[in-house]
Order: C-alpha cells, then sequence, then structure tokens
C-alpha cells in the first residue's frame, strides 16, 4: 500500500504524519520551535532550525515505522504563512526569517497603501504589517546591507522544500498571502513587486498546490530510508491545505482555526 508523508512548518512546532491510501495515520510526531522577540514587535525565527526539527521528525519516524518509509510515495508540505525568508547568492538565509506576526512594517504597510491604491484590487489584500511585501522596504531603510545581497526571498515551507529538492518554488496560496501575486492571473505582480523595490528574477517559481515542485535528494532519501525522486507537493499555506483537508472547498464553506494565531477561513 502507498504512503504518503506531510510536513507542517508552524510556528510552535514542526508537525509531521505519515497517512496511507485509505487516509489513515499511520504516524505522527512533533518538534517543538522557538520564537525570537528581540525588540518589541519583532518575531524571528532561524530558519536553519526548521530543518533541524524536520530531521528529528523524519528521524524518529525511521525507528517508529522503518518498513513503511520505502512505500512513501510523496511528500507534502504546508506551513505558517506570510514570512520573509531571504537568501544570498549561496542560497543560505542572510538573517532570521521575520515571521507573520511581525509587526514592525506598520509605517512601511501604510505607505505602501497610500501610494498604490489600485494594487490591493490586483492582489487580493490591503497591506498589512505581517504580510511578506512590507518588511521589503522595512529592510530597505534598517538593514540595506541585507537587502543589497538578496538573491532570493521564500516563505518558510519552501525553505524546506529547498533543503528537500534544491528547487526555489512556491504555491498559489503562499505567494497569495505576500502581497506580490496577481490573483486572477496567477502571476507574480510586476507592479507590486517593483513598489517594494523587488523583481521576478529574486522571486520562487510559482506552481499550482497538488503538483510535483521537486523530487528528494538521493542523500537524504538514503538517510531516511526513502525511495530517491520522490515528488515533493506544491502544497500550501497552513489555512489553505487546512482547507482542503476538511473538504472547507467550496462557496460559502468555512472554518475556524485557532492556533497560534486565531483566523476564520
Amino acid at each position: 500500500m502507498a504512503h504518503y508523508l506531510g510536513l507542517d512548518i508552524g510556528t510552535s512546532a514542526v508537525k509531521a504524519v505519515i497517512i496511507d491510501e485509505a487516509q489513515s495515520v499511520v504516524a505522527e510526531a512533533e518538534a517543538a520551535l522557538a520564537v525570537s522577540r528581540p525588540h518589541p514587535g519583532w518575531s524571528e525565527q532561524n530558519p536553519q532550525d526548521w530543518w533541524r526539527a524536520v530531521e528529528t521528525v523524519l528521524q524518529e519516524f525511521r525507528v517508529q515505522v522503518p518498513r513503511v518509509m520505502p512505500r512513501i510515495e510523496a511528500i507534502g508540505l504546508s506551513g505558517q504563512m506570510h514570512g520573509a525568508v531571504l537568501l544570498g547568492t549561496d542560497m543560505q538565509p542572510l538573517r532570521p526569517a521575520m515571521l507573520w506576526n511581525d509587526s514592525r512594517a506598520g509605517a512601511e504597510a501604510e505607505k505602501l497603501a497610500r501610494d498604490n491604491p489600485a494594487l490591493p484590487g490586483l492582489v487580493g489584500v490591503m497591506p498589512m504589517p505581517g504580510l511578506t511585501a512590507p518588511k521589503i522596504p522595512w529592510l530597505a531603510r534598517h538593514e540595506p546591507d541585507v537587502l543589497a545581497k538578496l538573491h532570493k526571498i521564500i516563505l518558510p515551507k519552501d525553505y524546506i522544500r529547498l533543503q528537500l529538492t534544491g528547487e526555489c518554488i512556491t504555491d498559489m496560496s503562499d505567494a497569495a498571502g505576500t502581497w506580490w501575486l496577481d490573483e486572477a492571473r496567477r502571476d507574480w505582480c510586476d507592479a507590486a513587486l517593483a513598489a517594494t523595490g523587488l523583481s521576478r528574477a529574486q522571486m520562487p517559481r510559482l506552481v499550482e498546490g497538488n503538483a510535483e515542485a521537486g523530487h528528494l535528494g538521493r542523500e537524504l532519501a538514503l538517510r531516511w530510508g526513502l525511495r530517491p525522486s520522490i515528488p515533493v507537493a506544491g502544497g500550501g499555506g497552513d489555512a489553505a491545505a487546512g482547507a482542503v483537508g476538511i473538504a472547507a472547498i467550496n462557496p460559502g464553506d468555512a472554518f475556524l482555526s485557532l492556533g497560534t494565531s486565531g483566523q476564520l477561513f
């Protein structure tokens, strides 16, 4: 029987699950994460901590269910949205990731709204401090040396994809939470990128959530007892993935999510 691995990069923990073809849970594991708050309103995590947590849960699965691991046929990803993971040319983080609940970019969000009144109609949301885009003009003001080295910007779950596959890719739902996605066209919005001083060259490739978005590297597969080159799905932001998981996918469907954040979706 085929099995599938799911990884969720949360704010308080990395959570993992293995299910079979009947969607029965075969194994679960999680590894706690800490949030750094060096100044009031700041909320940061080290992306390498997410990866260490993923390695922890996968090693736990190898001990728990060693016979199941070779049967895993695909990996799915979900995770906290809006975070800014800034990568240099070596694809390593330039600084700690600025998270969804980081409020330092309030003034920058207000300026984006004033200067770009037509853009919310394209990107589907008003600029808010927690979104990814306002964090960039904040960096331009306060950490220009970091921003000058920016090669790629990705979302938290997509940092894990990068480690698993070497691919720099995100899905539509996570992209929609950045303020940079033209939602109707399902493509990056050049005007929104320009408003924050970025270009398409610095963005990850876009895929649908159910598309193949890279394949597991051979060295990691051997380490965890998995088959090499199994596909990693595009995945989704945690709220969008939760909606699909409970089949809240039709007009009029809704659910209430109460985790580190609370939202009606």
